[in-house]
């Protein structure tokens, strides 16, 4: 739908409650189509007085007449005359006589797109037009079905032109799984009794244990008796099967879930009665449980291996206590300060539901945790960080966390030991990768010291093998030092 926003827009004629009402208008152009059996096109006028189609829909169980899509096109000859009597007069207008499209005679019906929320007289408030363009060529008798859906779709007609339609209280709620004429029709009176019931909807109920007739019942009452007593049901559901507002809402009994949606339809505001459309979404429920439990199953995953390498930073810590070497001791503290940075990204990971974290959380507590357990008494070290690291995928936030443990670690206890200082992180992202500098005011690198040692072999291991990236050390003895890393994010982003 972005042609029809940029259009309204660019041509500086409807206002953004305007554009609003057309793109709901336009998200029910396939319910349209399906229930007319006919193509459904929105027109827009332009500043030129023109008309350009800004929507197209086809119908699911008749022959389209355009095989190619027309938005974008302006208002053929044939339909000009027709779309601009509609739009000026507000009224719906037919076509006397059949129009011939490439061949094909068809019926055109010409219905004004009246905003009630836009103000002013009516004339005023016609937005555009919806035009219906029906298939003569394939005229047939038409059957009960196709003449209730071709009533509903003439009542829904006389709603757009009197503004009643698209109904502003209806949620603008994903149409994934939403119902579809095709999938189940029913229609009520304004008492709620059933007139009608398509084959696919009454299945649907057969499917939740009615195994009666759904014509001259009350739906409402048919809806109790499948719900069992003790199931809690949706609060909008009493109010959706009796068609009193456009909302939707689930039924579920006997392990069947039925979706439906309630379209009131009205008379010039007068309630008339409602279209309920339904369709079995149990399958479609059982996958998104299945989502939802592999989620909470591997949020509990991520909560349960860190407790685990708490416990071991724990044991270690322990043991670095008891232990008589300073040798051992400071190996035993650096092994339990690299299992509680690996433990914060999995904390991280168990309070959400995505696999992507935000690193710049996971960042701030491992630098808080570092600098809490690298100072030596005598050492007094301040950290910064700069910049945003932004959101990364889990799989390469443990390898960072890990190498940005030990690098910040060694300014803190190499760079800076026995004296006051900085330690500043800066990270800088751009589309293509991923630069984080750790800059240090201590004492510099001694000559030969880059690339010994295991914490080194720790970082090279990780940005070189994990993460494809590079490092480097920049700096000389009583200048302090800069590590620069650097990471392609086509291998973050993957």
């Amino acid at each position: 739908m972005s042609t029809l926003s940029d259009l309204a827009h660019a041509q500086g004629l409807l206002t953004d409650n305007d554009v609003e009402w057309l793109h709901r208008l336009a998200g029910d152009g396939q319910l349209l189509a399906d229930l007319a059996s006919a193509d459904i096109v929105v027109w827009l006028q332009t500043d030129d007085g023109s008309f350009v189609a800004v929507a197209h829909a086809r119908p699911s169980g008749a022959a389209t007449l355009f095989y190619r899509d027309i938005v974008g096109e302006r208002v053929r000859p044939q339909w000009r005359t027709q779309v601009q009597g509609a739009f000026d007069s507000a009224e719906i207008v037919d076509s006397s006589s059949p129009d011939w499209f490439e061949e094909t005679p068809t019926r055109v019906r010409a219905v004004p797109i009246v905003n009630e929320r836009h103000g002013g007289d009516r004339q005023t408030t016609v937005i555009g037009v919806v035009t219906r363009h029906t298939n003569l060529g394939e005229a047939r008798t038409p059957s009960r079905q196709q003449i209730t859906f071709d009533e509903c779709a003439n009542d829904i007609f006389r709603m757009i032109a009197d503004g009643s339609f698209p109904d502003p209280a209806a949620p603008t709620s994903p149409r994934r799984g939403a119902p579809r004429a095709s999938d189940g029709l029913i229609r009520i009176d304004v008492d709620g009794i059933t007139t009608f019931a398509s084959p696919n909807a009454l299945s649907a109920f057969n499917r939740m244990g009615f195994d009666d007739e759904l014509e001259g019942e009350s739906l409402a009452e048919v809806t109790t008796r499948l719900v069992p007593p003790s199931r809690q049901v949706d609060e909008s559901l009493p109010v959706v099967v009796t068609g009193r507002a456009p909302w939707r809402t689930d039924i579920e009994a006997r392990g069947v879930t039925v979706s439906l949606r309630a379209i009131p339809l009205k008379d010039h505001g007068t309630r008339i009665g409602a279209i309920l459309l339904c369709r079995d979404v149990s399958e479609l429920r059982h996958q998104e449980q299945e989502l939802i439990t592999k989620d909470a199953t591997i949020r509990e995953i991520h909560h349960r291996v860190k407790n685990n390498l708490q416990t071991v930073a724990s044991l270690l810590r322990i043991q670095a206590r008891r232990t008589h070497s300073d040798e051992a001791r400071e190996a035993l503290t650096q092994a339990m300060r690299r299992v509680d940075s690996i433990a914060v990204v999995h904390d991280t990971l168990a309070q959400g539901l995505t696999q992507k974290v935000d690193f710049d959380e996971v960042f701030h507590r491992v630098l808080k945790l570092v600098a809490e357990v690298a100072s030596a008494p005598n050492t007094r070290a301040r950290t910064q960080s700069t910049g945003r690291f932004g959101v990364l995928p889990s799989e390469y936030a443990t390898p960072l966390a890990l190498a940005l443990t030990e690098v910040v670690t060694n300014a803190v206890e190499h760079g800076l030991a026995g004296q006051e200082g900085m330690v500043t992180i800066d990270a800088a992202r751009t589309e293509e990768n991923l630069r984080v500098t750790v800059r240090d005011t201590g004492s510099g690198l001694p000559e030969g010291r880059i690339g010994q040692g295991l914490g080194t072999q720790i970082i090279r291991t990780l940005i070189q093998g994990e993460l494809s990236g590079s490092i480097e050390w920049r700096g000389s003895e009583g200048e302090g030092t800069e590590v620069v890393i650097d990471i392609p994010l086509r291998w973050l982003t993957k």
